[in-house]
Order: structure tokens, then C-alpha cells, then sequence
């Protein structure tokens, strides 16, 4: 090999170190730039104007928001109104009988939206006693038919957990029997941490288990002193701000990384969410690790 071969080859490697070292490093780092929030964070103040809780939602620096209601406007009044403030909305929201017995108008509502998916949080069953893999194979049944329909009409369904799915069942829990018995064609999933940990789970193991299953996640975190169990339910105030409650966010944030997470929703349920939210913001949005 000549001189100037190993002049050349020098060059060249010298050339790559130097872009690499120039290009953001991706040795663990974790930047949460742009979260959306759910509206259900402001549910009370949407209940008293919906135009301007949207411009306070703005102010905080956050323009992509999942609807877990219309809040009694029409899906078109509500897209107006997010269009006049350069605002999106990328998941709706529904309850488990209107995806069953009116999809037709789901599909109708999230078109006009703008949403790209379709959420359910939660799955009706006797809560004087425990989720059961009955409920489970209902779920399932009901969430397959529902989300072959609604790719066809060009949406995605995802099922959000809420803490109760998480009981053992055979060798794991009922979440992984929905998880396993859906079809991922039409059916994925929205990771909600607090309704993780709250039954005792740990979301990085859960998101690493099924990286190609969670396409959306709810942001929130709970206090220490929160009872763990399988009951889906807290009290308002054990929801604390981000970083003082069980939750480790960096580490949860990396691991999205390598996941199909597409949107992070920031929630906060407790009364003092105008004064609570920018915190929650400024916390994810600065996270590294």
C-alpha cells in the first residue's frame, strides 16, 4: 500500500470521527422535545371553555393533544378550533361500548379530528370482584374486529392498560393474554406508566417485552405512598409531579428509544394541574440520561 493510499484512508477516517463527533450523541442520551397532553389532564377547565383552555394549553408550549371527550362540541367545531391555533390532534379517545356498538361514528369523529389513532382505556367488567379472563377474551375478541375495521379505514386502535389486566394469569398476567391473543395487524397498545407500576410492573421490562406492541404512552407519575394493587383506581391526590413518585423516566424514555412509541402524552389527574403542568413539562422535556 502507498503513502499516499494511507494519507487518503487517513483522511477519510478522520473525516468520519469528526461528523460523528459532531452529530448528536446516542450513548444514552434521552430528549423528550415535543410532548402531547391529554385532555383528560384538563378535563374540568374543557368542561368550562373549551377555547380557552386550549390557548392555556398553548401558552404551556404544548400543541398535539389526545381527546378523551368532545366535551360536548362536535368533532368538527373542536378541529376548527385547533386548526385556528396551528394545534393537532393525534389520538381520540372512545369508550369500550362506543367502539362496539357505534365504530361508524368513531371512524367519523377521528377522521375530522385529524387523529391517526383511535384509544380505548378501559374494559367493562364487574368491579365489585376481579378482572377475569373472561373479560380478558371478550376484550380481545372485540378489540380484533373493531381494529381490522378501523385500518381499513385508514386509523390504528390502541388499547391503554389501567392497572387491573396485570393479574397473574397461567404464567403471566392477563394483560400478556390480550397482549398475545390480539392480532398486532389491527390491534397495539398505549402504555400508561402509572398504571403500571401501580399493580407492581415495571414499564421498561414491559416495553421491552412487547418493543413492537406500544405505539402511544400516558406520562404521569404516582407518589410513593400510593397502596399497589390491581384495583385500576387511586385517589386524585396520588398524583404527584413528575420526578418526586415511583416512576424512573429516564430510564423509561431511553427504552422507548428502541420501541415503536410514535407519541408521549403527558397526564396529570389532581385538581392543580395549571399550576402542576408546566412543571411536568419542563421535566420531560429537559430529561437526559
Amino acid at each position: 500500500m502507498t503513502f499516499r493510499i494511507l494519507i487518503i484512508i487517513s483522511l477519510l477516517l478522520f473525516s468520519d470521527l469528526f461528523t460523528a463527533c459532531d452529530r448528536p450523541s446516542n450513548n444514552g442520551e434521552v430528549l423528550l422535545s415535543d410532548p402531547g397532553v391529554v385532555s383528560f389532564s384538563f378535563r374540568h377547565q374543557f368542561d368550562e371553555d373549551i377555547p380557552g383552555t386550549l390557548d392555556l394549553i398553548k401558552e404551556m408550549g404544548l400543541t398535539n393533544i389526545e381527546f378523551s371527550s368532545l366535551f360536548g362540541a362536535t368533532a368538527a367545531e373542536l378541529r376548527e378550533m385547533l386548526d385556528e391555533r396551528e394545534m393537532i390532534c393525534t389520538s381520540y379517545g372512545v369508550g369500550y361500548d362506543t367502539l362496539v356498538e357505534d365504530l361508524e361514528q368513531v371512524i367519523s369523529d377521528a377522521h375530522t379530528l385529524g387523529a391517526k389513532y383511535v384509544r380505548v382505556a378501559s374494559i367493562p367488567h364487574d368491579r365489585s370482584g376481579p378482572f377475569t379472563i373472561e373479560d380478558a377474551r371478550r376484550a380481545v375478541e372485540d378489540f380484533n374486529r373493531a381494529g381490522r375495521i378501523l385500518k381499513e379505514e385508514g386509523l390504528h386502535f390502541a388499547y391503554h392498560n389501567h392497572g387491573y389486566e396485570f393479574r397473574p394469569y397461567e404464567d403471566g398476567t392477563l394483560f400478556d393474554y390480550i397482549v398475545q391473543n390480539t392480532n398486532p395487524e389491527y390491534v397495539n397498545f398505549e402504555m400508561d406508566v402509572g398504571w403500571v407500576v401501580h399493580p407492581g410492573h415495571d414499564p421498561v421490562e414491559l416495553l421491552q417485552k412487547y418493543p413492537d406492541r406500544f405505539y402511544l404512552t400516558h406520562l404521569k407519575d404516582l407518589s410513593k405512598d400510593v397502596e399497589r394493587n390491581y384495583s385500576g383506581r387511586v385517589s386524585r391526590d396520588m398524583n404527584v409531579p413528575f420526578g418526586t413518585g415511583l416512576l424512573d423516566f429516564p430510564a423509561f424514555l431511553k427504552a422507548a428509544q428502541n420501541s415503536n412509541i410514535e407519541y408521549h402524552y403527558i397526564e396529570y389527574e389532581d385538581y392543580d394541574v395549571v399550576e402542576v403542568m408546566p412543571g411536568n413539562i419542563e421535566y420531560i422535556t429537559n430529561i437526559t440520561k
